[in-house]
C-alpha cells in the first residue's frame, strides 16, 4: 500500500486528486496540505511514502517543501505551468502531471512510484534520499551514491556523479543522520562513504589517505585509530 499526501493550495485540485486516486486501491491519502509548512509538518507527522505535489504555492514552492525536508519521500509534481518541467526532472522526480490530470498520466506514474518503492526498505533513522537545490539545479540523490561530504561553514558540498553542489545544512547536522558504519568522519571537513574508498594509505606519522576514484582525504591522526577500528578495514 502506497500512503500518499497530498500538497496544493486549491482545495479543488485537492479534491479532483482525491477523486482520481479513488481509482487506485492501493494508494491510501494519508492527509492534506495547503502549503509548503503544513505539508512539512504532515511530512514529520505521518511519513508518507508519496508526495503529490503541487510545484507553485503561496509562501513557498514545492522545491522550497522538499528543500526544508531532511528525508524526502518519493515525489510526483502536478502543476498547471509546464516552464518547470525542466527543473522537476533534475530533480529526478517520479513524474511531473499537467493540470488537469489525466486518468491514464496518473495510472502511469503511480506504477512507476509503486516499482520504486518496491525497493529494499531504509532503516527510519536514515534518511532515503536526499533532495539538494544549488541555484537553479535541483537533485534527489541516494544517499549510497554520494561519495564525500565536504564542509564549507554553515554548508556542505556534495560529491556524486560528477557533480558537486553545496547543500545548505551543516556537515554536523548530516552527520547525525548518517550511518557510521558506512559513513566515516574523516575530519573536521569531511565524512566520506566508505563504499567508495578504493585504497587506503599509511604514512610514517600514523596517518592515513583514503583515495576515491577522482579525489584523496586525509584522516586526522585521531580519526586513524576509530578508522582501523571498523570491520571493513
Amino acid at each position: 500500500m502506497i500512503r500518499a499526501l497530498i500538497v496544493d493550495d486549491e482545495r479543488l485540485a485537492r479534491a479532483e486528486l482525491r477523486r482520481l486516486l479513488a481509482a487506485h486501491p492501493g494508494v491510501e491519502i494519508v492527509g492534506e496540505a495547503a502549503n509548503a509548512a503544513e505539508a512539512a509538518q504532515q511530512v514529520a507527522a505521518l511519513q508518507p511514502d508519496l508526495l503529490l505535489l503541487d510545484v507553485q504555492m503561496p509562501g513557498g514552492s514545492g522545491f522550497d517543501l522538499l528543500d526544508a525536508l531532511d528525508d524526502a519521500p518519493e515525489v510526483i509534481f502536478t502543476t498547471a505551468f509546464d516552464q518547470y518541467t525542466l527543473q522537476a526532472f533534475e530533480a529526478s522526480a517520479l513524474d511531473y502531471l499537467m493540470k488537469p490530470i489525466a486518468p491514464p498520466r496518473l495510472a502511469a506514474a503511480l506504477e512507476r512510484a509503486a516499482a520504486r518503492l518496491g525497493m529494499a526498505p531504509t532503516p527510519a533513522s536514515t534518511p532515503r534520499k536526499l533532495f539538494i537545490r544549488d541555484g537553479e539545479r535541483c537533485w534527489f540523490v541516494k544517499l549510497e551514491d554520494i561519495r564525500l561530504f565536504e564542509s564549507e561553514g554553515n554548508y556542505t558540498r556534495l560529491y556524486f556523479d560528477g557533480a558537486k553542489p553545496l547543500l545548505a545544512r551543516s556537515l554536523l547536522a548530516l552527520e547525525q543522520r548518517l550511518d557510521p558504519q558506512q559513513f566515516f568522519r574523516a575530519s573536521r571537513r569531511h565524512i566520506v562513504n566508505l563504499a567508495a574508498v578504493r585504497s587506503i594509505d599509511s604514512d610514517d606519522g600514523g596517518g592515513l589517505t583514503l583515495r576515491l576514484d577522482d579525489m584523496e582525504v586525509e584522516v586526522s591522526r585521531r580519526r586513524a585509530a576509530a578508522l582501523k577500528q571498523l570491520q571493513e578495514f
